[in-house]
């Protein structure tokens, strides 16, 4: 697999991880569930959610290196569909963040740590979000030439499902400490992800 990172040119690489960041620190169903796991369970409970859904992720990246990989082989017409689906998609994430103010969900999560984590990879794995994003986002860093597109949906797909899962036991950790005026924050944070998804959209479709 090492082969297969070294192979990426470091701006594609670097242009991939900072676009999942976007992602992973943008508000979501995963975060806000972190953070109310967090808030009502303590710091524990929190980063044990936040660890379930990076669990899921896991499980959506696996499904992705099944199916991409054979799709693209087989209609490599697709790639081009999938970009523009893709960029239309970011831009309607950009919309949704912009609208979305400080709007934190109805803040109930889950003491118990371990239910914690089987409620995370739960709500993550039948969230039909990250689907979206994978397949929209993945297959532009992909290349023929790198090696098998299976193994590069799988290294490309194992740095998102990292940076994500640090990110919301992140959250639901400062959720843990700080409570509810983590909440009180999310509108500033709305604004800035709108911004970065409307980027990722038009670098996307100018690609």
């Amino acid at each position: 697999m090492w082969e297969i990172y070294t192979s990426f040119p470091a701006e594609a690489l670097l242009g991939f991880i900072l676009g999942g960041l976007v992602v992973n620190f943008a508000p979501g169903q995963d975060m806000f569930f972190a953070t109310a796991c967090g808030i009502n369970g303590g710091p524990r409970a929190g980063a044990m959610a936040g660890l379930g859904a990076g669990i899921g992720v896991v499980w959506h990246v696996t499904l992705a290196a099944l199916g991409l990989s054979a799709l693209m082989v087989a209609h490599p017409a697709a790639l081009e569909v999938i970009r523009w689906a893709g960029a239309a998609y970011l831009a309607w994430l950009a919309v949704k963040a912009w609208r979305a103010g400080s709007s934190g969900g109805d803040g109930r999560g889950i003491v118990n740590p371990w239910k914690a984590i089987a409620r995370g990879f739960v709500s993550n794995a039948l969230n039909p979000k990250p689907v979206l994003f994978i397949l929209a986002f993945l297959p532009q860093f992909t290349n023929p030439a790198y090696g098998p597109v299976w193994q590069q949906i799988v290294a490309l797909g194992s740095i998102f499902a990292f940076t994500g899962t640090i990110v919301t036991m992140g959250y639901g950790l400062l959720a843990g400490y700080l409570g509810r005026s983590l909440l009180s924050r999310m509108g500033a944070v709305n604004k800035v992800a709108a911004v970065m998804f409307g980027g990722l959209a038009a670098k996307l479709a100018l690609s």
